[in-house]
């Protein structure tokens, strides 16, 4: 058809306007500006709220959250296959299942909330979990007596409106503290430590004494830290955090217990690193490790045991630094709080959990009795004779509120229709079997536990401080502290480097350098030493050794130099102008400023 043709049969409006030419569309540009204030701000808030920082109160990221409320909705007591509990949590959370698979494998292996079964990885070596069709999980008694109650969650609707999830889970326990958080957001990220689970519970008793809340990290590859400037867990702490490392003999050491962060896998390679560059001395690194971490280094012959571990400790990662980031969810904003704060309002928000609990449990006791009473009075005044007298319900609920008004004095609330319509259901057989001393028996059953929980109600402080301690007692077992607690002494790399090169110098040309070959060594250096050197114009400069290195026409000596270096003493003669005398200057040099020129004479 003829492009012609092909025109004449396009629609046209009245107005001869083609309705698939291009329309001029600048008064609905948005500028870029106006792009960052909505669409971005808008992706920033949902990543910060919904994916990468955690909530307050229950400690949980939404996927984590997800995938507990989902294992919940499937426990029958036995093991499933993650596989299956991925499908279950992508009714909640419609992101993929690896990353469902992902937050749940980490969470099993945190060894709280989950019970493993198979090879979930590990987290000594770095090795993964294996395949979700191949493990399996289940719920924890812990996270089942600490984490879930349907009568005190709030309910919303699933991303598809299919099915209801919990806005926060009811966690009666500082869940986030114990097992520690890390996420990276727009603009904002999170790294909580994890913390020692018996030492929360006694702090948090501590707090419902109104005594002072401290509390420091405990990391489950044990090791040592030094946390004098943890900052209680704010930005702009740090913890330095070191394996522990035995003397065997003389030619042998061992790594038994690794920095937190860290892999086996990370440290050996650290190690090895560290050697290549012949900061450290060793023969040969052997990696044990099975259920425990065991690391054996070998060291060359002639080379100090004790100087090496220093030497580990400045050039490996046997010593890492961690600075933590408490950025949490509060609501629906975030929030920057110290951790002993997290653990005062995570302990005041389990009280508050336990008093809903014990209201809600007072209401159904109440209503229990109400009815047991009701069903007592009933039967034992045969108010059920006469119901053939009236046809309507309207007319038998009259009859029974007016047989009932005696009894008023004797109920803890008013009869409703509801308890009306329950009664004309019982069976005749139930009534016929009726045993009032075994229903007086059973209110007065009601009536203790009512006194009970009452009494919980009443002194609330001490029924939270015994379900804490009750806590410690059914699952504090084996979770005792693991990492020791010290304080470090700050190694200096340069006393325990090996001085592997040589310093050569090259007076005519001015250079200096470990790369120098064709001049005379002068000394034994190392990568990272300072060299002092002196000129013929009466000027001294400290500068870094390097391969090779340009300082300067008119250089009459050079060595490594030391900082703080007080034994060294250097003897200066120079002659004050052309004619003047000849001057002596005994000095020595232990703090400069690197690659500056001091002038040592009068300047003539």
């Amino acid at each position: 058809m003829a492009e012609d043709e092909i025109e004449d049969q396009m629609p046209q409006e009245e107005s001869g306007h083609n309705p698939f030419e291009k329309q001029h569309v600048d008064d609905k540009i948005v500028p870029l500006n106006g792009l960052y204030q909505n669409w971005f701000l808008d992706y920033a808030s949902y990543v910060i709220l919904e994916r990468a920082v955690p909530s307050l109160y229950d400690g949980l990221k939404p996927v984590q959250r997800r995938i507990l409320h989902s294992m919940r909705e499937m426990e029958d007591g036995r093991y499933n296959k993650v596989a299956n509990i991925i499908g279950n949590t992508m009714k909640y959370h419609p992101h993929g299942d690896a990353s469902i698979g992902d937050a749940l494998v980490q969470i099993g292996q945190k060894d709280l909330l989950i019970d493993c079964q198979g090879n979930w990885g590990n987290t000594l070596t770095g090795d993964g979990a294996a395949a979700p069709r191949y493990i399996e999980a289940r719920l924890s008694k812990f996270a089942l007596h600490v984490a879930f109650n349907p009568k005190t969650t709030n309910w919303l609707s699933s991303y598809d409106g299919r099915n209801k999830e919990p806005q926060q889970l009811p966690m009666k326990f500082p869940l986030l503290l114990a097992q520690g958080a890390e996420g990276i957001a727009v603009g904002m990220a999170c790294k909580f430590l994890p913390h020692n689970f018996i030492e929360l519970i006694d702090q948090s008793i501590n707090h419902l004494r109104g005594k002072k809340v401290e509390i420091l990290p405990d990391f489950p590859n044990g090791g040592m830290a030094d946390f004098s400037g943890y900052n209680d867990g704010l930005r702009g702490g740090r913890v330095r955090i070191r394996a522990k490392i035995r003397k065997v003999d003389n030619k042998t050491l061992i790594i038994n217990e690794i920095p937190f962060g860290t892999t086996t896998t990370s440290l050996i390679e650290s190690v090895i690193k560290a050697n290549d560059k012949a900061k450290i001395k060793i023969k040969k690194i052997e990696d044990n490790t099975s259920s425990e971490a065991e690391i054996i280094v070998h060291l060359a012959p002639g080379v100090s045991p004790d100087k090496t571990i220093d030497a580990l400790y400045a050039f490996t990662d046997c010593e890492v630094s961690v600075s933590p980031n408490s950025s949490i969810i509060d609501g629906e904003r975030p929030r920057f709080m110290g951790v002993s704060e997290i653990l005062r309002v995570n302990t005041d928000h389990t009280v508050a959990l336990l008093k809903l609990e014990l209201e809600i449990k007072l209401d159904e006791l109440e209503r229990q009795w109400h009815f047991s009473t009701l069903e007592k009075l009933f039967i034992n005044h045969e108010m059920y004779i006469d119901f053939k007298h009236y046809s309507d319900r309207e007319a038998l609920y009259a009859y029974l509120y007016d047989r009932f008004k005696p009894f008023k004095k004797q109920l803890l609330r008013e009869i409703q229709d509801e308890d009306l319509h329950k009664l004309t259901q019982i069976p005749m057989i139930r009534i016929t079997r009726f045993d009032a001393d075994k229903a007086d028996e059973a209110l007065l059953k009601i009536e203790e536990e009512m006194q009970q929980v009452k009494h919980h109600l009443a002194n609330l402080v001490e029924y939270a401080i015994d379900y804490f301690k009750d806590l410690k007692k059914r699952f504090g077992v084996g979770r005792e502290r693991k990492t020791e607690i010290k304080t470090f002494d700050t190694i200096s790399a340069t006393k325990v480097i090996i001085a592997n090169r040589k310093l050569y110098v090259d007076y005519e040309e001015g250079f200096i350098g470990y790369g120098l070959k064709k001049n005379e060594p002068v000394c034994d250096c190392s990568e990272i030493d300072d060299i002092i050197c002196f000129f013929s114009s009466g000027k001294l400069m400290i500068t870094k050794v390097a391969d090779k290195k340009f300082i300067g026409k008119g250089l009459i000596y050079a060595n490594v130099w030391k900082k703080g270096d007080t034994r060294t003493i250097y003897h200066l003669f120079y002659q004050d102008g052309a004619g003047g005398p000849t001057m002596m200057k005994r000095f020595y040099v232990n703090s400069i400023t690197r690659d500056t020129e001091y002038d040592l004479t009068k300047g003539t």
